[in-house]
């Protein structure tokens, strides 16, 4: 893939090994801002801003990938493929489906259940299981329980759609209940899409979340408090990022 790409204007050598992608743009000035070392601006395309500094001594990279699947592959895809990206970490918020998952808890996505229809571009004969790198979820898990964190590992679920149209159905019936029933822990709209991009161009990716709302008690987070204060989760992935 040549660059620039028609998403991302940087030159190879500009973004790090790893890169940590919430879906905010906001949150990414943020990332860089607070925590990472010299950063410098890198790209500024359509607004989504990336930056490349350092963590620990080690060069983070940490850029936008916008809200939904299609956007994630098109970014995930131009940095794997014309920037050298090795690890994508999405640092984003997501919808809790379990009792048991609380609001600012943080869900590891070893697997991402979806409803798109984004694998069948890659015509397989069967059905493709997007799943994260073993490696970095080991890698994150370990140092989530030295971080001391409340932490959990399983399937999210990668939804195309955030105002499902449900009016009038029975509980049973619902996308909820659905995906609850099968130990599903939380929705949100980018991680699948991500582990198929890695899958295909032999890379790494893992999804790491924060708890912003819970689908089942009504309780949830402000976009403010989305933006500036799931710093546990900031911190988990930079250590990760300066460790993979």
């Amino acid at each position: 893939m040549n660059y620039p790409t028609p998403h991302i204007k940087a030159v190879p050598g500009d973004f790090a090994p790893t890169v940590l992608m919430p879906g905010d743009p906001l949150r990414a000035k943020f990332i860089a801002e607070n925590f990472l070392e010299t950063p410098r601006l890198v790209n500024n395309l359509r607004g989504v801003q990336g930056y490349t500094g350092t963590f620990e001594g080690v060069p983070v990279s940490v850029m936008a990938s916008g809200m939904g699947m299609p956007s994630m592959a098109i970014y995930s895809n131009e940095l794997y493929r014309a920037y050298g990206v090795e690890n994508i970490l999405r640092v984003g918020s997501a919808g809790a489906m379990q009792e048991s998952v609380k609001l600012r808890d943080i869900v590891l996505g070893q697997g991402a259940c979806h409803d798109s229809r984004m694998d069948r571009d890659f015509r397989l004969p069967g059905t493709f299981c997007p799943i994260a790198s073993f490696e970095l979820l080991c890698l994150a898990a370990g140092i989530a329980k030295e971080m001391g964190l409340s932490y959990h590992v399983g399937n999210l679920v990668s939804s195309d759609v955030f105002y499902h149209d449900e009016e009038g159905l029975p509980e049973c019936e619902t996308n909820l209940f659905r995906w609850k029933k099968m130990g599903a822990l939380a929705v949100e709209m980018e991680a699948a899409a991500l582990y198929m991009t890695a899958a295909r161009w032999g890379k790494r990716a893992l999804a790491i979340c924060t708890v912003s709302d819970h689908l089942i008690t009504g309780e949830a987070t402000t976009g403010e408090e989305r933006q500036t204060t799931f710093t546990d989760m900031m911190r988990l992935a930079l250590r990760c990022a300066a460790e993979a």
